[in-house]
């Protein structure tokens, strides 16, 4: 029985059956900084440049067939034989080759992929659509007697190579391998090349191969940095996930945290308060000898114990469940219109007696004249008190408590109390203000406290959407301020004229 209950309360503040979110999340953030930190030779990343290349080549499968389709039909026009036809065939059919290959590698997922195989298979496809301009550069034309034929031909190998240095670009080699032997090509069949033109056009073919090879190469390193920004993009967006995870496995279990507590709290309040009021009104019964004397006057003292005892037990319960309703914004305001120096007065009365057995004086300087508030009164009364009741702890015998009522600059209505106590290290009144909160000087020297009178009373000012500040300074004592603002404040009405109440009272 034991055991399952402790199962239930474990439940209750975490549900350690559930998987852990985190876990997923985390594998992938490693497996996305893998990729981040991957070079050139790395099989990964070499995967996503082949695929690179692979849609590359899928998007622009049409430019150099359309190019090849175009020159030949120039060529057809020029009445040239129909070997420049079967050219246009032999090319098209080697790029359409190239083309599926690279849909089908654009289709497999990256782990499918081998590079190595890969790009051995690309190279060779590139290779094979190279013999197509092979053909093309030993093509004759004696039929049609077209001057400069061998310009022609080199211009159209200049755009082709060019075209391809920029589609091919995510593949080292890629150019070498499909224009290298057409080059060869052209400058073996060049019928006249010590002829200025020929002569020019085979240099600038010569010259263009490498020419282009470095711009591919650029283009290549311009293909790492994209894919490398990319990467570092599904980095940042797989850290973010997991913040975001992080962030909602911690509210899930704050979730079930606050859950637990109020349910803590509901059942405290139900199963402590009661047998509380019991131990109250029998000790309070015998300490009073209400059903008849008691014969030894040690239990009567123990009887005012217990009760003193209950009493502070009881107290300590209901600042918790104001914390916990505060913090839960549960907490319900009451408001009407006050009056802050009456409240304030009052308390000060019922703290006198308390501060009289300590040889305290309590000093009240209030404005003499304050509009109403519209405020709780309970919660008013409540933050007096606790600040009262803080001040008259930690004065010294003899010291002296200043409270001050009045208006502040912007308008609104503040309750100033002061103490010359041992005061609070700048250090630690963060602490002070934190639930269950007590400085070191207050732990050696003060009463015994609980630390929730401070988190209500600044809680509870801030429902009334003022402000709350606590300013302290060693061996000089601690002022408490709570302001109250100006949208609380309410106008005095004007006054009637005489008049006009005289006629009101007639009718």
């Amino acid at each position: 029985m034991s055991l399952q209950r402790s199962n239930t309360a474990d439940k209750n503040i975490v549900d350690r059956r559930k998987r852990h979110r985190n876990t997923d999340v985390a594998r992938a953030v490693k497996k996305t900084r893998d990729r981040l930190s991957q070079q050139g030779g790395n099989p990964d990343f070499d995967r996503e440049l082949l695929k690179l290349h692979a849609r590359a080549m899928v998007g622009s499968a049409i430019a150099l067939p359309l190019l090849v389709l175009t020159v030949s039909a120039a060529g057809l026009f020029a009445s040239m034989s129909s070997e420049i036809l079967i050219w246009a065939l032999i090319t098209v059919g080697c790029y359409a080759a190239l083309a599926l290959l690279a849909l089908r590698i654009d289709r497999m997922a990256a782990a499918d992929i081998k590079p190595g195989q890969t790009t051995r298979n690309f190279l060779i496809a590139h290779g094979i659509s190279g013999l197509g301009w092979v053909y093309f550069a030993a093509l004759g034309c004696n039929p049609c007697a077209i001057d400069q034929f061998q310009v022609i031909k080199a211009v159209i190998l200049l755009l082709a190579m060019a075209a391809t240095a920029i589609m091919a670009s995510s593949l080292s080699g890629a150019l070498l391998a499909t224009f290298a032997l057409p080059v060869a090509a052209y400058i073996y069949t060049t019928s006249q090349p010590w002829e200025p033109v020929e002569a020019i056009m085979v240099a600038l073919l010569v010259a263009a191969l490498p020419f282009f090879a470095y711009v591919a190469q650029n283009l290549y390193r311009s293909s790492l940095m994209l894919l490398s920004f990319r990467t570092e993009k599904d980095a940042l967006i797989a850290e973010l996930e997991t913040a975001k995870s992080m962030s909602d496995e911690a509210r899930r279990r704050a979730e079930e945290a606050n859950l637990a507590k109020s349910r803590f709290l509901a059942s405290m309040s139900h199963e402590l308060r009661t047998p509380l009021n019991a131990i109250l009104g029998f000790s309070e019964v015998m300490a009073d000898e209400v059903l008849g004397p008691m014969g030894n006057p040690t239990y009567r003292a123990y009887a005012s114990d217990v009760h003193e005892s209950g009493q502070h037990l009881l107290d300590l319960i209901n600042e918790i469940l104001d914390l916990s309703r505060i913090e839960a914004g549960r907490y319900q305001l009451n408001e009407e219109p006050v009056m802050l120096l009456n409240i304030v007065e009052d308390c000060c009365h019922m703290m006198e007696l308390r501060a009289r057995n300590k040889d305290i004086r309590i000093v009240q300087d209030f404005e003499s004249v304050l509009p109403r508030l519209f405020a709780d009164e309970r919660a008013v009364r409540q933050i007096a008190l606790n600040l009262l009741s803080n001040a008259i702890k930690f004065t010294p015998t003899g010291g002296e408590v200043l409270v001050r009522v009045g208006w502040t600059a912007g308008g609104g209505q503040y309750i100033s109390i002061r103490d010359n106590g041992p005061g609070i290290p700048e250090d630690e009144i963060p602490v002070v203000l934190s639930a269950f909160g007590q400085g070191s000087i207050a732990i050696k020297s003060a009463e015994q406290g609980t630390g929730l009178g401070l988190p209500i009373v600044q809680g509870l000012i801030a429902m009334h959407g003022g402000e709350f500040q606590l300013n302290s300074k060693l061996r000089e004592g601690t002022e408490a301020l709570a302001v109250f603002p100006p949208t609380r404040v309410m106008e005095e009405l004007p006054a009637l004229p005489t008049q006009a109440v005289a006629v009101g009272r007639r009718r």
